[in-house]
């Protein structure tokens, strides 16, 4: 199938772009969720910030981004409050009460879907797992040359331009908040000892998360979320013990992920004979799982075949040594 351009940029780059600056948002804010081991929390906020979308529609009678986004984040924070709260007073473990609150605020998103004034928001049930990555158009461009424009990049898609902001937000706040995101990570314990409030920190990170969850929620609906939040920094996990590295590896298979699932799922199938493409979130989805169990299998340390290569380095090790100390043994038994 020839690639004709004029197609590419008004059709496909658009999409590819907003895929790309939702999963590498995802997974920068994902590192903190794996390393504190609170992954359950991404899919707890993707899916509670459902009811406080459609209410934010239902209030501000539009869909503007803002209106949506302050009903998520306090259905996000409400939902945090809900978590805390059963998980105390209920005597739950964590992962127990996340999966109470959230599936109830999901079913209560739905619920609110389904109501006659929040279908001209254009939320529906595929719109929620799915996104509408394929519905995102950037009609300026003609060709390559008109990229040089600048009132071109002016008319970029409104999902484009969220998501690059909530992206340029998360980066701003890793690089300032570093060192307290770090310590609080690793060692809570030693954050409070320092002064450095690890809740305040653990709140400031949920946060994060209900913020690209909602900026994302659009474009590439809950299953691409919770997915990116996860998968590339649990694949980036595998293969470094360095925060550092770790944040630049998750962000680079976040990006892959979305290139390579986006091509797979749209140009794919007409490559191998088909006549319809996939859907492109899901196909990322697949990727990024891919790419994961890639980096549990080859990881250099964690991965299941660097465990193995490590562990017979070390019986051949202890096998050396042991055979050195007979033969010293032998040699000093052999003297007259």
């Amino acid at each position: 199938m020839p690639l004709n351009v004029q197609d590419f940029l008004q059709l496909d780059l658009p999409a590819l772009l907003a895929a790309v600056l939702a999963c590498a948002a995802c997974a920068l804010v994902g590192n903190f969720l794996v390393l504190r081991r609170q992954g359950l929390m991404g899919d707890a906020v993707s899916h509670a910030v459902l009811p406080g979308i459609v209410g934010g529609f239902l209030l501000a009678g539009t869909r503007d981004t803002w209106a949506m986004m302050a009903g998520a984040l306090a259905a996000a924070a409400l939902a945090g409050v809900l978590i805390e709260g059963v998980r105390r007073y209920g005597r739950l473990e964590s992962g127990a009460a996340m999966g109470v609150v959230f599936t109830v605020f999901f079913a209560a998103g739905v619920v609110l879907i389904e109501q006659g004034a929040a279908r001209a928001v254009d939320l529906d049930a595929d719109c929620v797992l799915y996104g509408q990555l394929e519905d995102i158009l950037w009609l300026a461009p003609t060709g390559w040359s008109s990229l040089l424009d600048p009132a071109v990049w002016a008319t970029l898609p409104r999902e484009v331009v969220t998501l690059a902001a909530v992206l340029a937000v998360c980066a701003a706040a890793v690089a300032l908040l570093y060192k307290e995101l770090t310590i609080a990570a690793f060692d809570p314990a030693l954050a409070g000892t320092l002064g450095l409030a690890p809740g305040l920190v653990n709140t400031g990170v949920v946060l994060l998360t209900a913020a690209t969850a909602i900026a994302a929620f659009e474009a590439v609906g809950s299953i691409l979320v919770v997915a990116m939040l996860i998968a590339p920094a649990a694949a980036a996990r595998m293969l470094t013990d360095r925060l550092s590295a770790q944040l630049g590896l998750s962000v680079l298979f976040g990006v892959a992920a979305a290139v390579g699932g986006y091509v797979a799922a749209a140009f794919g199938p007409f490559w191998l004979g088909g006549d319809h493409s996939l859907n492109a979130a899901g196909m990322i989805a697949v990727v990024s799982g891919l790419l994961l169990a890639l980096a549990a299998l080859l990881g250099p340390r964690h991965g299941a075949l660097g465990r193995r290569l490590a562990t017979r380095r070390l019986h051949r090790g202890l096998h050396r040594e042991a055979v050195g100390n007979t033969d010293v043994v032998a040699a000093g038994s052999s003297r007259p």
